[in-house]
């Protein structure tokens, strides 16, 4: 038994990290939350009572927290801006660590991070848990089996609304410091997407952002980008959180020599489109829509957590493969601020757009 502790208990960790401790009680003990504010670490310690699980210990202080012997990992779900903070002071008292998107605000940080849990020998594991939905998967057999043949260019269109009520529930959100904008905070589920399915690494970045209808919020309510892939295909990211009058899709777009995908739905959970020589369309056509846009996939994420502690094994968004998504969004800011093409590699932080 894995024994874990959760370290932020807002909206994520409500909604979904209780979910996926609940239905993995038989591998995961969750035993200690923690919350600057103690009644939102109580709401999700009753969420586990009730689902008639040990009520976890409540804390107010992650570093008491992380000084107990006997958490084996601990799950970050925290504002963005204190993810590396937090997730180095575990990794330093020996815990291994599974972290919400972005795993950090800077290109420093992160890369510190995957040094850090390569160095001690522990899992550093990104919440991008999309990648576990059922039609994701399907493409990405067809992806690995190379029944697209050459990849010509890829699409991560997010077109969500999100109005000042939303903003004003969390004083940290649409600030450079703690979070950055629409493109970071809603869009890179998607970029990563993307960028793992075009199976190529980044060459240049060309960036757009704007901020249309925000103006209470530091940072972009829209982005766009042109990605030139170091193989030569194109990748193309629309994102933005100005949709009237609410959220209308999340689709990703793969398009090959021999093969058209695109999963839209409400979390790229549903196949729109699915041609290959003999195949017109695919079974998850008809796939309900989540109860959220944070999708189903926390459930399998600590399952796969779970097991590369157990097995040794990197987990399947490992800290490399999470930043790859933030990096990108990084691209994009630079690009905006400069006015200018970005090659890559980069080193960005989002407290350069402060300036």
């Amino acid at each position: 038994m894995l024994k874990t502790a959760i370290i932020g208990c807002g909206r994520i960790a409500q909604k979904k990290h209780s979910e996926a401790i609940i239905r993995n009680s038989n591998i995961i003990e969750n035993i200690a939350v923690c919350d600057l504010l103690r009644e939102r670490a109580l709401e999700f310690a009753d969420k586990m009572e009730k689902a008639d699980l040990k009520k976890p210990e409540i804390y107010e202080d992650y570093k008491q927290l992380l000084k107990r012997k006997d958490i084996d990992a601990v799950v970050i779900a925290t504002e963005s801006g204190n993810h590396y903070e937090i997730t180095m002071e575990a990794l330093n008292n020996n815990k291994h660590v599974l972290v919400e998107k972005p795993m950090a605000l800077s290109t420093k940080h992160m890369n510190e991070m995957i040094e850090v849990a390569e160095n001690k020998d522990l899992k550093l594991g990104v919440c991008f848990q999309n990648r576990f939905n059922p039609p994701i998967q399907e493409l990405r057999k067809k992806i690995e089996s190379n029944a697209f043949g050459r990849i010509l260019h890829g699409q991560a269109s997010i077109r969500w609304n999100r109005n000042r009520d939303y903003y004003k529930q969390a004083q940290w959100r649409g600030t450079w410091k703690y979070d950055g904008g629409t493109l970071m905070n809603q869009c890179t589920h998607d970029i990563d997407l993307l960028l793992w399915n075009m199976g190529s690494e980044i060459d240049e970045i060309y960036g757009v952002i704007r901020n249309f209808t925000h103006p209470y919020i530091q940072a972009e309510d829209f982005g766009g980008a042109i990605i030139k892939f170091k193989n030569g295909s194109v990748g193309i990211i629309e994102g933005s959180a100005t949709i009237y009058p609410k959220n209308l899709e999340e689709t990703l777009s793969i398009f090959g020599e021999k093969g058209t995908v695109v999963i839209g739905g409400l979390a790229v959970n549903k196949i729109k489109h699915w041609r290959f020589e003999g195949e017109d369309a695919h079974p998850y056509q008809n796939l309900p829509d989540p109860d959220t846009v944070y999708g189903n996939g926390h459930v399998p994420l600590y399952r796969d957590f779970y097991n590369a502690i157990l097995e040794n094994n990197q987990p399947y968004i490992n800290g490399q493969e999470g930043k790859k998504a933030v990096e990108a969004v990084f691209g994009i800011y630079k690009s905006a601020k400069e006015g200018l093409p970005v090659k890559f590699p980069i080193d960005f932080s989002t407290l350069e757009m402060e300036n």
